[in-house]
């Protein structure tokens, strides 16, 4: 925000435009309250980010044809510098003055629009009031947000105070700032409770105008929602829509070449019965070292015209990537932005380890992630396969988008890659059938009021819930706070099950080792995790609870609370939704549906 002639109104980092400051989004600066503008109003000093897997999958969330990655505009205060920053719009223009009158409990303020103050003072019988940016705004669902009609709510109705020039106040009772306790009321007499505009369902604030202003004053959207009572330094005012990926050598690209190498051999086969058999070859064997049969296969019918020719989602294109990774030798070169290696199995190996298949410490990786929109009130995340969630209707960033603000990360991990047949195995138990009706009773509550909404898959939630586990586990012991590691959860039928643990920063927080060098002591870390796991100090409460109980209204939680499963939410992919730890071990509940005996 900054310019070569003019000192900027304030200073936000780079990652925070991309995550509570972006597009639409309400900051405090040093004195002002304002919005952030529409891509349109970034200006200057953008640097592209090379991601095409990332790019075409922003671009069918959005529905256009194409869309670049872009960094945020830096702050340059170099003399002669082109100008660069983001244009931000003052907002709410209603505001309160600080200084009120006092009678008997209750303090009575002004409430005055912008028309009618001189620069942050509103001026009342000779006397300078200093006022304040009021909390209360309006907005609906589909992210639209303007001011309250503040004449509007207090007559219950249209009224011709405002044209008259009556005045409003605020009379407040207490010293909490709870709405229950402020009344809206205008000098004619009339009065109304703040806490009657809770009841949107009555159109309290009026109807929805579909105002976007971060788009611009002249921007509005149709709509018939009815106004919802927003604070506007609530948590729930703006929760970015995010897509990343981990960028990885390109994997077809290695398994065309390797074909190729060998195509006379190949070239014949039937089925993939026949690639193995061809695979005893020596000179085959060598060329195809790293990649499988099934690989091998879908390459060959390509050729020849039988493919599929689906597109890979995001996290079917890592998994892949990652456990094809190669056994670690010892006298390995690191190289790339990406590198990864198997840690062999006399390493890690131990009773409790029986369902896991591999561990791949990754020393080096590349995570891209770009803001695609957002939403107010209730957030959207990613579905399961890592794609955006196409039944979420997202606010804008510009209108048309063109480009999206991305940021890259570099850093670390550990992937944890579990047994196909252990997974099958732990399905078909009568336990974990009668587990997995009660989470979907959870979710049908659920879905009574989200009616698009799909569930994660049954294998998904127990490696979420392990993943928060080993995640805490490991925070212990890496010298990474938990805030700054995260997470990626793979459930991808007829390719694999595993969990990413890493962490990605744009300095060198996220490459000092401290996670590869944990992943060594991993069978320690995860029967730590587990030991942890079997007891809440909420339980038995948290034990017991109902998924589809409607006195809690927790219906995405099984065995899981801030005691036991809840991780700061830069961390989960999923808002701390879809965990119950009790499909992982057992609790004092035992309810028998836990993956490690």
């Amino acid at each position: 925000m900054a310019g070569p002639n003019k000192r900027p109104a304030g200073e936000i980092r780079a990652s925070q435009l991309i995550t509570s400051y972006g597009p639409g989004a309400m900051a405090d600066l040093e004195r002002y309250s304002v919005l952030i503008g529409g891509l349109r109003f970034w200006s200057g000093g953008r640097t592209t980010i090379s991601e095409p897997r990332l790019a075409a999958k922003i671009a069918v969330a959005l529905n256009v044809p194409r869309v670049r990655l872009e960094t945020p505009p830096p702050a340059d205060d170099t003399l002669g510098a082109p100008k660069t920053g983001i244009s931000v719009f003052e907002f709410p223009q209603w505001f309160v003055t600080q200084d009120g009158e006092k009678n008997g409990a209750v303090l009575t303020r002004v409430l005055v629009p912008r028309t009618k103050m001189t620069g942050q003072y509103y001026v009342l019988d000779g006397k300078k009031y200093r006022t304040v940016p009021i909390r209360f705004v309006r907005a609906c669902p589909k992210g639209h947000l303007g001011d309250i009609d503040w004449y509007f709510f207090a007559h219950e109705g249209k009224t011709d105070c405002n044209k008259a020039g009556r005045r409003l106040y605020l009379d407040e009772t207490g010293t909490s700032g709870d709405i229950g306790d402020i009344r809206v009321r205008c000098d004619c007499g009339r009065a109304r409770a703040l806490s009657g505009a809770v009841e949107f369902q009555k159109f309290t604030l009026g109807r929805c105008d579909g105002a976007r202003p971060w788009l611009g004053p002249k921007m509005p959207a149709g709509c018939t929602e009815p106004n919802r009572l927003l604070v506007r330094t609530a948590s729930n005012t703006y929760f970015p829509q995010k897509l990343s990926v981990i960028s990885l050598p390109e994997r077809d690209e290695t398994v065309r070449t390797a074909v190729s190498a060998v195509w006379d051999f190949l070239e014949t086969a039937e089925d993939v019965g026949d690639v193995t058999r061809e695979r005893r070859k020596h000179k085959v064997k060598e060329a195809l070292e790293g990649i499988s049969d099934e690989e091998v296969w879908n390459e060959i019918t390509a050729r020849s015209g039988g493919g599929s020719g689906a597109e890979k989602t995001v996290k079917a294109a890592e998994l892949e990537t990652l456990i094809s990774s190669k056994v670690e030798m010892g006298n390995d070169v690191m190289e790339g932005t990406f590198f990864a290696r198997t840690l062999p199995r006399e390493i890690w190996d131990a009773p409790w380890m029986a369902g896991i298949e591999r561990v791949v410490l990754v020393h080096r990786l590349r995570e891209v992630s770009a803001l695609i929109g957002f939403t107010r009130f209730e957030a959207a995340t990613p579905d399961a396969e890592g794609e955006a969630d196409m039944h979420v209707r997202l606010a804008p960033l510009a209108d048309p988008v063109e480009w999206v603000p991305a940021v890259e990360n570099r850093g670390e991990g550990i992937f944890v890659q579990f047994r196909k047949e252990a997974i099958a195995s732990w399905m078909g138990r009568k336990e974990v059938v009668r587990r997995r009706l009660q989470l979907e009773g959870g979710f049908e509550r659920w879905k009574r009021d989200h009616p698009k909404s799909v569930p994660y898959p049954l294998p998904h939630l127990m490696l979420h819930s392990f993943s928060h586990l080993l995640l805490t586990a490991i925070a212990l012991e890496c010298g990474y706070p938990a805030s700054s590691i995260k997470e990626r959860i793979y459930a991808i039928e007829g390719i694999g099950y595993g969990v990413l643990l890493y962490t990605a920063s744009a300095d060198a927080e996220g490459t000092l080792g401290g996670l590869v060098d944990t992943g060594r002591r991993i069978h320690k870390l995860v029967e730590q995790a587990l030991e942890v796991g079997r007891l809440c100090s909420n339980d038995p409460v948290c034990a017991q609870h109902d998924p589809a109980s409607a006195e809690e209204r927790r219906y995405l939680h099984g065995a899981a609370c801030h005691g036991c499963q809840f991780l700061a939410e830069t961390s989960c992919e999923a808002m701390n939704e879809y965990l119950d730890r009790a499909l992982v071990v057992e609790t004092v509940e035992g309810v028998g549906a836990e993956f490690f005996s």
